[in-house]
């Protein structure tokens, strides 16, 4: 992991602060919307060209982790996600769709870290992100319809196209380069995806400042089923984990693949989709504030249960 990459939450606090600063110059403030797509567009390149596509069936060889990371990423969250977001952030629908789109993104980046620092499998976490990366692509947009179509009017066209532009060109373009650029290149592009989206956060705060502060109360509100999330998805991971007879460094692996979200991704799809409704935006920037210092716990209390030795002395090589 990238040493950049390790201080992506203080860079995109940072950029937020930058952000809203700059809101206060109206010629800045009402001028960054196209810019907005185009940082993002970039930061997605360099994600999805660093993304080891081509190690796709790795994703299957330990049928059970695979199958059990995928059932509580792309079954259960969901479900968990709409309830407790119904629950808790009834009356803002845009609130209530920023938390959904954070919720149903598994992390594609710094889930790794946290999994280092937990001490599970890094090898496995990897094999599991091409499969993850697809599926929330493809499923996020039939999510939306079915949880959302009632509720927000869904601009369908717009959405399709909001796809193309922020997933299907920087995909393809990826993937054209990946065979024209050397291991180098590729690596100096991707190591920029970060910066990118540092510019992008700070560019939406900049043009949405005054609504961010206008609806403070509403956007705090998120951190709550936030909180609940991420506390009960810990403890169902340790119990399905000592259920199936996982190893420690399986465990730990599962805890940071089915926890940690993926916002940047949500947040380009977020931004073409829904003109009008920043609201859905800034959730998804905010929510990230609250991620971080939990997982950086959970990973604390995975070794903690590592250290109790209770289910895993059995399976694990201690």
């Amino acid at each position: 992991m990238k040493l950049v990459e390790k201080f992506e939450p203080m860079i995109i606090f940072i950029s937020i602060i930058l952000g809203l600063i700059l809101s206060n110059i109206s010629l800045i403030a009402h001028n960054t919307d196209y810019l907005i797509t185009v940082f993002l567009c970039l930061m997605l390149f360099g994600l999805f060209l660093e993304i080891p596509l081509s190690k796709l069936k790795n994703s299957f060889k330990n049928v059970k982790f695979s199958l059990t990371s995928l059932i509580i990423n792309f079954i259960w969250t969901p479900l968990f996600g709409y309830f407790l977001g119904s629950l808790f952030l009834k009356g803002n629908i845009d609130v209530l769709i920023g938390f959904f789109m954070l919720i149903l993104t598994p992390c594609t980046d710094w889930y790794l870290i946290f999994t280092k620092l937990a001490k599970g499998d890094l090898a496995l976490s990897l094999s599991i992100l091409p499969i993850n990366l697809i599926l929330q692509i493809v499923l996020l947009p039939i999510y939306l319809v079915i949880f959302f179509s009632n509720g927000i009017s869904l601009d369908y066209p717009q959405l399709a196209y909001s796809l193309l532009i922020v997933i299907v060109i920087p995909f393809v373009a990826s993937q054209i380069a990946k065979f024209i650029l050397n291991d180098d290149h590729i690596g100096k592009i991707s190591s920029l995806q970060t910066y990118f989206l540092a510019l992008a956060v700070m560019c939406i705060f900049a043009s949405q400042g005054d609504l961010l502060l206008k609806n403070l109360d509403s956007i705090v509100k998120i951190f709550i089923p936030l909180i609940i999330f991420f506390g009960a998805n810990a403890v169902i991971d340790l119990l399905i984990s000592e259920k199936i007879n996982f190893t420690y460094p399986e465990y730990a692996s599962l805890t940071m693949t089915t926890l940690a979200r993926n916002s940047p991704l949500a947040l380009a799809i977020a931004i073409n989709s829904f003109p009008g409704h920043e609201l859905i935006s800034i959730a998804l920037v905010i929510g990230p504030l609250i991620e971080l210092p939990i997982l950086y716990v959970v990973s604390k209390f995975c070794l903690g249960v590592k250290n109790t030795r209770l289910f895993f002395v059995c399976n694990y090589n201690f």
